[in-house]
C-alpha cells in the first residue's frame, strides 16, 4: 500500500487491520533503523552531521526532513540506505508469518514502493490517494507549515497520476471517512479473494506435481 504524503495511507492502514490483515509500517522500520548505534544511523551522521542530533543522540527528523525534501542528493543517498535495509526486514517477518500461517494478507505501508522500484515485489499495490488541495490542507494542519512549504513537500513525490498507473486497486480520501471506509473494505475483500485464488492456484500446482 503505497500513496503520496498525507493522503490518508494510515486511515487505511487501520482499516486494513481491523479486516485481518498484516500491517508493516516502513516508515516506522526505517525509524527504528535510524536509532543511535545502528549501521543507518552511523551513516546518516556522517553524511548530514551531528547537527541533526537531539540532545539523547537520536536523529531530529524535523531537521533532517527540510534537508531531504529540498535537497534530490540527500533525498536519494537516504533512500538507497534505508529501501533496502527496509525491504530485508519486511522478508524477516514475512518468513515468520508464513512459518506461522496465522495471516493470509501481509501489506506493507510504504510511501515510496513505486519510486523505489519495489512494486514488484508484491502481488497487489494498492494506491491511497487524494485530490491535491486536500492533501496541501491536510499537510498544513498536520505540520503547522504554509501553503508553499507543503506545495514543496508534495512536489518532491511521485505526483498521483503518474503513482495512480501503478495501482491494482486505487483507494481516493478525498471525501468522508465514511467513503474511505466504504472502498477500504471492498479493496479488502478483493485482496482476500485474490490471497485465496493464489492459494487455491499454489495447491493445485502442488497437486499436480504429485501425479507427476
Amino acid at each position: 500500500m503505497t500513496g503520496g504524503i498525507a493522503c490518508g495511507k494510515s486511515v487505511v492502514a487501520r482499516l486494513l487491520e481491523e479486516k485481518g490483515c498484516f500491517v508493516h509500517s516502513a516508515d516506522k522500520a526505517a525509524h527504528d533503523l535510524m536509532s543511535p548505534g545502528r549501521p543507518a544511523w552511523k551513516k546518516i551522521v556522517a553524511r548530514f552531521g551531528r547537527d541533526i542530533l537531539r540532545k539523547d543522540r537520536t536523529i531530529d527528523r524535523a531537521r533532517l526532513g527540510p534537508v531531504v525534501f529540498s535537497d534530490p542528493l540527500a533525498r536519494r543517498f537516504l533512500d538507497r540506505l534505508l529501501h533496502p535495509l527496509v525491504l530485508t526486514e519486511q522478508e524477516r517477518i514475512l518468513r515468520r508469518l508464513e512459518r506461522e500461517g496465522r495471516v493470509r494478507i501481509f501489506v506493507s505501508e510504504a510511501a515510496l514502493t513505486v519510486e523505489a522500484g519495489y512494486a514488484r515485489h508484491f502481488d497487489r499495490v494498492v494506491v491511497v490517494h487524494c485530490s491535491k488541495s486536500e492533501q496541501v490542507r491536510r499537510l498544513r494542519e498536520r505540520d503547522g507549515i504554509g501553503r508553499a512549504a507543503a506545495l514543496r513537500k508534495i512536489g518532491a513525490q511521485m505526483p498521483r497520476k503518474e503513482k495512480l498507473r501503478h495501482a491494482d486497486y486505487a483507494i481516493d480520501t478525498t471525501g468522508s471517512l465514511g467513503e474511505t471506509i466504504e472502498q477500504t473494505e471492498r479493496v479488502s475483500a478483493c485482496l482476500h479473494q485474490d490471497a485465496e485464488f493464489k492459494r487455491m492456484g499454489s495447491a493445485g500446482l502442488g497437486l499436480g506435481e504429485e501425479g507427476l
